[in-house]
């Protein structure tokens, strides 16, 4: 998962995350959405919310560890939902998560 988060950080320098929910639905359904993650403490709503969308959409979803965890590595306060919009680094974070929705 260190890994993981490490590439997160790395396509967050390259401007390559979109974080927050409303920021990360619009780009699933622009369908440049690569891979969302989504932590593991998320509301029940936010959880629904995303999950169906990345279903409707095809685009895969991970659970990815805390809310803290996931802000720490973007180098924010805690984030709940982030979406990569890189193909590269999408298949890279997928290799080390596996993914529980969306396309392959």
């Amino acid at each position: 998962m260190d890994r993981m988060y490490q590439l997160l950080g790395l396509a967050m320098r390259a401007g390559k995350v979109v974080s927050g929910e409303e920021q990360v639905l619009k780009v699933v359904r622009s369908g440049k959405a690569h891979l969302v993650l989504l932590s593991d403490d998320a509301s029940a709503n936010t959880y629904k919310k995303i999950t169906d969308k990345c279903s409707t959409y095809q685009v895969p979803l991970s659970q990815a560890g805390s809310r803290q965890a996931l802000g720490r590595a973007v180098g924010k306060a805690e984030r709940v939902v982030i979406a990569i919009t890189d193909p590269g680094f999408s298949r890279a974070m997928r290799n080390r998560i596996p993914a529980t929705d969306g396309g392959g």
